[in-house]
């Protein structure tokens, strides 16, 4: 059986889009972008049709029905695979760990809820062991530094790296925690049903 290509990033939100309900593309895109993540993806038009077009060749995704509201153009709605369903959670088990991926991660982050909450804070125990790896290598770099006299206007980017991977550091023990302590509502089962109505969401998307 032939390898299943490397998802893009747009490809995932379109699926996980899917876990929610069966949509056209307008939909998917007036989702995303309700949610801010026109900010992690482009959402133009052409890109998210090509992308569709691609997930339904690949088999992720299959088309379930066309409509017409009045004088506008045929729609064509497509529902989730299995297949795309095992997509986005694989993609997302790769990246969310990952620390030298930005990009990636942000979108895999966008996407972690499609993940069990247990399996996401193991997954973000996995990227703190990196962070703090690359704490350490940034605070003995301007230790280093700091022994040479070597001049600090030289190391003001390596001092904002350092300050931002303390950040993060916070950031990721917050989210962290409260996910453990299960104040964060985690996957569609745990959004409120008058929520889930406004939003149209209709699929559970963890176990």
């Amino acid at each position: 059986m032939p390898e299943q290509p490397r998802l893009t990033p747009i490809a995932v939100m379109i699926l996980a889009t899917l876990r929610e309900a069966d949509m056209h593309p307008y939909e998917m895109v007036r989702l995303l972008k309700e949610r801010g993540d026109d900010r992690l993806v482009p959402l133009q038009k052409g890109t998210i049709y090509h992308a569709v077009a691609r997930l339904e060749r690949d088999g992720l995704l299959a088309e379930v029905g066309v409509d017409r509201d009045g004088n506008r153009p045929e729609r064509t709605t497509y529902t989730l695979r299995d297949a795309g369903r095992r997509a986005v959670e694989q993609w997302v088990r790769a990246e969310l760990p990952q620390i030298d991926r930005a990009s990636d991660f942000r979108v895999a982050l966008s996407e972690a809820h499609n993940l069990p909450r247990d399996e996401v804070m193991a997954l973000l125990d996995r990227r703190r062991g990196l962070l703090l790896s690359s704490v350490d290598e940034h605070r003995a770099g301007l230790d280093k530094a700091a022994t040479s006299e070597t001049p600090e206007q030289f190391l003001v980017e390596l001092q904002r790296q350092s300050a931002l991977l303390d950040a993060e550091l916070a950031w990721q023990d917050s989210l962290r925690a409260r996910l453990a302590d299960r104040s964060l509502a985690w996957g569609i089962a745990e959004i409120p049903e008058h929520i889930k109505k406004k939003h149209r969401v209709s699929k559970e998307t963890t176990p």
